[in-house]
């Protein structure tokens, strides 16, 4: 098992997601007996950061992970689990209800009844790393309240030894995660956010490394292969993969390029199957970087034949002379996103837009395409995208 130092610890680079557990086949309940081999498997091989939620497999997830490691010495495994303050809002009776995915959940007082509950179902009395889950556009405003004041009781609890290291989860955008970094400048030491080849360019993820970088922070990755998209991802692709490295899984491209960027400290896999975890262990146990000629072979050839971006460079001369002042490289970001998959972090994002600022406000002018060095339709675009929202908004 490779290791890396992150906040001054010595944790696994393969860390131990509990998102995709394997289940009964009944909803998400976790399918105990399964599930403690791989985390005993996984343990033995020297995975020691295991990752939770307040939320994953309908709120099994921290209670089976509490007591699946149990039986370990505590100093020697690393727990991190999130505050849900992305599917939480405060109520005109002053309560935090819960909405989306935890619309079940009865209403709190304050975030410290979520922390409390969750340290509880865990068995632990603190936590190695803390995280807010999913701090993005949407969510800022929830995180930054000062009534509800979610950072300050997370310091406090810090202070008291209950959280040993503080981060935040994001499916935010570079410029969201860069603003509330400076805001709590030297506060938050690793952001978790969804890296992978494909989302790279997709999703501005390189934009992310650099703007949690230049913050000190250490870099937690996410959904490496996509939810398992890129572990099978079409024949011409595997083939192109296979030739290069035969021996190699098409997983294990994946790993390798987020392996291969050296602000991560820790690459989260959410496995279903011992299968799936012996061959991330193999992976995991050869710290080989990859080739200039095997990164071109996945940032053009693979991803190139997998999406048609729309070329925007982000040189910024279309906002210039834009009369509503929309973002438009920014709306041709997540447009580019949602075209070749629907996702729901765009949705979270879009959330926390004005109407304005949505595609929807362009009046076709364009002025923007007249100035785009790309000869990029910008209107167009603007208003397929419009389009597609105002139909998805119907459904």
């Amino acid at each position: 098992m490779i290791y890396r130092e992150m906040c001054g610890e010595k944790v696994s680079l393969l860390g131990m997601g509990n998102m995709r557990l394997p289940t009964t086949g009944e909803g998400e309940h976790i399918d105990f007996e399964k599930a403690q081999a791989m985390i005993d498997r996984a343990y033995a091989a020297g995975v020691n950061y295991f990752d939770t939620a307040f939320r994953y497999h309908g709120g099994e997830s921290e209670t089976f992970i509490g007591q699946a490691l149990a039986k370990y010495p505590r100093d020697s495994w690393f727990l991190a689990s999130k505050l849900p303050g992305h599917m939480m809002e405060r109520g005109a009776d002053g309560l935090l209800h819960f909405n989306a995915g935890l619309a079940g959940q009865p209403p709190v007082r304050s975030v410290a009844e979520v922390f409390e509950r969750q340290l509880e179902k865990c068995g632990v009395d603190h936590f190695d790393f803390y995280l807010l889950h999913n701090l993005c556009e949407s969510s800022y405003d929830f995180y930054m309240d000062e009534q509800i004041g979610v950072v300050p009781y997370l310091l406090e609890q810090q202070k008291k030894g209950r959280i040993r290291h503080l981060g935040f989860s994001s499916h935010g955008q570079a410029e969201v995660i860069d603003q509330f970094l400076s805001h709590w400048e030297g506060v938050f030491e690793f952001v978790q956010i969804q890296l992978n080849y494909l989302d790279w360019r997709l999703q501005g993820a390189d934009k992310k490394v650099a703007a949690i970088a230049r913050h000190g922070a250490k870099v937690v990755v996410m959904e490496p292969c996509r939810g398992g998209r890129l572990a099978d991802i079409n024949p011409r692709c595997n083939a192109l993969l296979k030739q290069a490295r035969p021996q190699d899984s098409i997983a294990s491209w994946a790993f390798r390029f987020v392996m291969s960027i050296p602000e991560v400290s820790v690459v989260l896999s959410g496995m279903s199957t011992l299968e799936q975890l012996e061959d991330n262990l193999a992976t995991f146990a050869d710290d080989t970087p990859l080739t200039p000629a095997e990164k071109r072979l996945l940032l053009e050839d693979v991803v190139g034949d997998l999406i048609d971006l729309i070329p925007c460079t982000g040189c910024r001369y279309c906002t210039e002379g834009c009369p509503q002042g929309l973002d438009i490289p920014r709306l041709i970001a997540l447009q580019n996103e949602m075209s070749y998959e629907s996702h729901d972090a765009a949705y979270f994002i879009l959330r926390g837009f004005k109407p304005e600022a949505l595609p929807g406000a362009c009046i076709g002018c364009g002025a923007c395409a007249s100035i785009c060095p790309q000869g990029i339709d910008v209107p167009g675009v603007l208003r397929t995208f419009a389009q597609r929202l105002a139909a998805d908004e119907r459904a």
